[in-house]
């Protein structure tokens, strides 16, 4: 692993790709203006909005979406992750929730279908049914080793509030957890900071947690506040609640330091669970 720039990319995306197409593209070219080599986009980039116009558009979003990611990896020479999009099944009823690794040459590196599903319903009054129309990927998400960077580890939004996943993760080799989110603002106010540092301790590990940010559509608020976390847990850089990014350092010899001052991952007794 090398020292290089991560950046976890905020916004505030519509049910308009074009303009969030357009919108990712701005923050890509910023964050690579100050040298990032490691970029995050947020789970549902190229769309947030209604289930219906969602399953509408699937098929031909998707395939723009894989080209998107390559086009702009290409272009701004950084290794860019694509948070999740909506990728068809077939039946014109259901999508996977997809994100999608490619290196600066726009080689795809490494793709995973979101396998927790966010189906919950908030003291606020709102209800999620996220299965009632997405299909819960079938297999663990991957641990890439990225040419001259580290070893990524993937994952979205709702996995977070899975702490098995992540020692899969690291015990596959990843130095670097990616999680990025459309996080709503009511759970997202007591739970969002909690849980990614929570994940960056226990598993001494950096944390990319791109971040939706505020109001879609008319009614789905998201929290924003997409971080950089170390493996000590503190937060490197935080975007607050505007479209931007969170950029810092992710530095090999301080997560080298980290394991050894709190080698709990050594100290592991899994025969005993």
């Amino acid at each position: 692993m090398n020292d290089f720039l991560a950046a976890a990319v905020q916004l505030t995306s519509s049910q308009d790709p074009e303009i969030n197409f357009n919108a990712a593209e701005e923050q890509i070219d910023l964050a690579a203006r100050r040298g990032a080599d490691l970029v995050g986009l947020p789970e549902n980039f190229a769309f947030m909005g209604e289930d219906s116009r969602r399953l509408e558009l699937a098929s031909d979003l998707a395939e723009r979406c894989s080209r998107f990611l390559v086009t702009m990896a290409r272009r701004y020479q950084v290794v860019l992750l694509g948070g999740g999009f909506p990728a068809p099944v077939g039946d014109g009823s259901r999508t996977l929730n997809r994100a999608e690794l490619v290196d600066r040459d726009g080689q795809l590196l490494a793709r995973y279908d979101k396998i927790h599903l966010f189906d919950v319903d908030l003291p606020d009054g709102n209800t999620y049914r996220e299965s009632a129309t997405v299909n819960a990927g079938q297999e663990l998400p991957p641990v890439v080793d990225v040419p001259g960077l580290c070893k990524v580890g993937l994952s979205i939004c709702y996995d977070v509030r899975f702490p098995e996943l992540y020692r899969h993760l690291v015990g596959a080799g990843a130095d670097l957890l990616m999680i990025p989110a459309a996080f709503t603002a009511f759970t997202g106010k007591d739970h969002w900071q909690v849980l990614l540092q929570a994940r960056a301790i226990e598993n001494t590990a950096y944390v990319l947690a791109p971040a939706q940010t505020g109001l879609h559509y008319g009614r789905r608020h998201s929290h924003g506040h997409a971080m950089v976390i170390d493996p000590w847990g503190t937060v490197l850089a935080d975007a607050g609640v505007l479209p931007g990014a969170a950029i810092a350092p992710v530095n090999t010899a301080h997560q080298g330091h980290v394991r050894d001052q709190m080698p709990s991952l050594r100290h592991r007794r899994p025969a005993l669970f």
